[in-house]
């Protein structure tokens, strides 16, 4: 099968975990605890990812500057961006909205909220889909470590957001077609991460890299942590670990 063909298909089963955890967050009311445990899990198992499988290897073909460099340029692309989304009303959009103090606003309450939490979605799983497809460059087999990150990450996103967008009030056809919507630009994501940074030198493919790990490292402490964290029980710190080393042991299998 072509390489761009696989790249795009490891996209789609990452980007449908988000379906999976819309449909989840939906259908059912998901007590907080469990929601608060499969986002720690998760966000251990994209912690390790992004140690490991994506700064890590940065590091391996370029060097220490350009892995740190690439990292805080990720880090501050999407801190930017998130901010400018946080200010229309994207600012929980992860956020299960059990407590009124992380609720996500309606449309009602907030005008163009709704576009806001769309492309709040956007900018968090592109970065994730990307390096999907740039997994690929290195010897033209893809990284299941990072897939099976992405995908687990996924779930507790795309159930803890939805979750949230009902309880603002969005109708069952914004949700499922925003997530809809991500899973196809995690699709692209992946293609274009395969054939557009695979033109890139070796040491700029290792910057891109570095650079998605920075914006995904800043969405997991801007957007996963707090609602793992927030009224959850006293594992969730232990759980957290638990993701991180099996995505560790999945890396050095």
């Amino acid at each position: 099968m072509a390489e761009v063909v696989q790249a795009g298909l490891w996209g789609l089963v990452a980007g449908s975990a988000l379906l999976l955890g819309a449909a989840l967050g939906y259908g059912l009311r998901v007590p907080q605890k469990i929601i608060a445990t499969v986002m720690a899990f998760g966000a251990g198992v994209l912690l390790s990812a992004v140690s490991f499988e994506l700064v890590g290897e940065a590091y391996d073909q370029a060097g220490l500057t350009p892995a740190v460099v690439g990292t805080l340029i990720g880090a501050l692309a999407y801190t930017a961006g998130n901010v400018w989304l946080a200010r229309r009303g994207a600012r929980h959009r992860k956020r299960s909205g059990h407590e009124q103090s992380a609720a996500q606003p309606s449309e009602a309450q907030q005008g163009g909220s709704g576009t806001a939490l769309a492309l709040g979605a956007l900018l968090d799983g592109v970065p994730e889909s990307a390096v999907i497809g740039v997994s690929l460059l290195d010897g033209g087999a893809v990284s299941l470590v990072t897939v099976a990150a992405v995908f687990i990450s996924n779930v507790p996103e795309g159930l803890s957001s939805s979750a949230g967008m009902k309880k603002a009030g969005r109708t069952k056809g914004y949700v499922f077609g925003v997530w809809a919507a991500i899973a196809a630009a995690s699709t692209v994501s992946a293609v274009l991460g395969y054939t557009v940074v695979g033109s890139f030198s070796p040491a700029l493919i290792a910057v891109v890299t570095a650079v998605a790990a920075g914006a995904i490292l800043a969405m997991i402490a801007d957007t996963m942590i707090p609602e793992a964290f927030e009224n959850a029980h006293l594992a969730i710190g232990l759980i957290t670990v638990i993701g991180f080393l099996v995505s560790f042991a999945l890396s050095h299998a």
